[in-house]
């Protein structure tokens, strides 16, 4: 009667088996690290995207509301606007796969028209289609899967009209143009980025309230001084915004500065970018290599922790590929080549050498398919270090029918 008992006992407890709610899900995890790979020193942007990209999966998002509302600050540079760009390109295989409304165009009431439209009647009202409007949010949705991004660029720029406005957005999904048409953001993720705070965190950065950026903090001073740049970089947003306005947004993410080894990172992103560029978009299609003391030559030009990556790009395209591009124009680099990149005596010169390699001339077809960019991929992995299996784009990552 016992034993009866104890494996009665035994299957009800195998009934209520322990669920384990921290296991990922494959196609949220594969999202995730593929945003990681294009996302410098931001771990914790890309973790609040990841999770709503499981929500959406899920079919778990509020009734009636967008998938989710993230507000990025934080210092220019440390790729506030990159992430949502990423997140499109992993997703769509396109960096330009959502809608941005960038707010420096709205700066003045009038200009609203140009999201939503005019009402009928009014002076311009046919002339153009407004940009909010259900065929460009579904523009780049797949069979079966509808999800949407929709970045709004420096929200602090933008006339308060856009702010109302905004509101019914973010609280019910809604939004009516002008001809009385409405739009629904019910399966859309809304990305708001803004500076709001970047002067104080660069004070901040520079030591000019007393802190000073080179110190060598401990893990406690590490999460004080993050904690600072957290309260400094909200407290500027609650004094822009109005409260209603704020009690909207799910997650508020503050982006922290970029330090020597997430700049070191972003140079060899940068530098693979490059070398997919010429291989993917260029006539002339060539190869190049970078020496260590090249890198750090780029890295001691473009690194300014004011400007964030912004410089470091800045400086690639200044030193790098101005140069190479000449040497291209002149003919003295032809396709197959290889460009050795080398420091010169000059504390800001770039020597470029080449030496000939037995390239085929169909190397990477001038395309920006996705076949094109594995292609390259391939080549560049087994020829140089510069280059790795990165520059593969993933595309239709939960949204390509298999």
């Amino acid at each position: 009667m016992r034993g009866h008992a104890r494996q009665h006992s035994q299957t009800q407890e195998h009934r209520r088996a322990r669920l384990d709610p921290n296991q990922r899900s494959p196609l949220a995890a594969r999202f995730e690290e593929e945003l990681l790979a294009r996302v410098v020193g931001q771990p914790e942007a890309v973790r609040a995207l990841s999770s709503l990209y499981e929500i959406a999966l899920a079919g778990m998002a509020p009734p009636n509301r967008p998938i989710g509302t993230l507000l990025f600050l934080g210092p220019t540079g440390a790729g506030k606007t990159r992430v949502a760009e990423a997140a499109a390109e992993v997703l769509f295989g396109d960096p330009n796969a959502l809608i941005k409304v960038d707010c420096a165009e709205y700066q003045h009431g009038h200009e609203i028209s140009k999201l939503i439209g005019s009402p009928p009647g009014y002076v311009g009202y046919a002339d153009a289609s407004p940009l909010l409007t259900q065929e460009n949010l579904d523009r780049f949705q797949s069979v079966g899967r509808k999800l949407a991004i929709l970045l709004i660029d420096e929200i602090e720029k933008a006339s308060p009209v856009l702010w109302q406005m905004l509101l019914g957005v973010l609280d019910r999904a809604t939004l009516t143009l002008g001809d009385n048409r409405r739009v629904d953001f019910s399966r859309t993720i809304v990305v708001m980025t803004s500076n709001l705070g970047a002067q104080e965190i660069a004070e901040m950065i520079s030591g000019g309230i007393g802190f000073a950026s080179a110190t060598v903090r401990s893990p406690n001073e590490e999460a004080g001084w993050n904690e600072r740049l957290r309260h400094t970089a909200i407290e500027a947003a609650r004094r822009t915004f109005s409260p209603e306005f704020m009690n909207r947004i799910d997650k508020t993410v503050v982006f922290q500065p970029l330090g020597e080894p997430d700049m070191r990172r972003i140079l060899d992103v940068e530098l693979r970018a490059v070398q997919d560029r010429i291989l993917c978009s260029g006539d002339t299609r060539f190869r190049f290599l970078c020496s260590d003391a090249a890198k750090e030559l780029l890295l001691s030009e473009g690194t300014d922790r004011r400007y964030g990556a912004r410089h470091l790009k800045r400086s690639v395209e200044r030193l790098l590929v101005s140069p190479l591009a000449r040497l291209v124009a002149t003919g003295q680099v032809q396709s197959g080549d290889l460009v050795e990149v080398e420091r010169g005596s000059a504390d800001d010169e770039l020597v470029f050498r080449k030496r000939p390699t037995a390239i085929p001339a169909d190397v990477a077809p001038r395309s920006h398919t996705d076949d094109a960019r594995r292609t390259a991929a391939t080549v560049v992995v087994a020829t140089t270090v510069a280059v790795t299996a990165a520059v593969s784009v993933t595309t239709g990552l939960a949204f390509r029918s298999h």
